[in-house]
């Protein structure tokens, strides 16, 4: 089983449920940025999977995936922890599934510390510094 996230926390179910299955599809992190948009054809949920926290090329996809133009649901799978999920919302993707056993590991609790993704960046911090 598997654990959706979103900026309100774990979630019971999921928004994607209707999506018809031909509109779906799972990218690898290595996916080739070039192909992206014959790819992206009639699909509404593109789920790019993480196999490692440390492999952050599909943070790279996502925002290229967003940058095509892409309005339907983007979602992060795999191997992405509590302390990634501004980035990935930042990158584009409007959620983030999980393993059980992960979820177990990260509680919701952590997620939510960082929900407020748009609060915690770089630039944010700075200009608090600054005041």
């Amino acid at each position: 089983m598997t654990v959706l996230i979103d900026d309100t926390g774990f979630l019971t179910d999921d928004p994607a449920r209707w999506v018809d299955p031909e509109a779906r599809i799972d990218l690898p992190s290595d996916t080739d940025p070039v192909r992206l948009k014959c790819l992206l054809i009639g699909k509404e949920l593109v789920r790019i999977d993480f196999p490692s926290f440390a492999d952050g090329r599909g943070f790279t996809l996502a925002r290229l995936i967003r940058q095509l133009g892409f309005k339907g649901r983007l979602r992060a799978q795999g191997h992405v922890i509590a302390d990634q999920y501004a980035m990935a919302r930042r990158s584009g993707f409007d959620d983030v599934e999980i393993s059980d056993d992960l979820a177990a590991r990260q509680p919701e609790d952590q997620w939510l510390a960082r929900a407020d993704w748009r609060a915690h960046d770089y630039q944010s911090r700075l200009r608090g510094l600054a005041a």
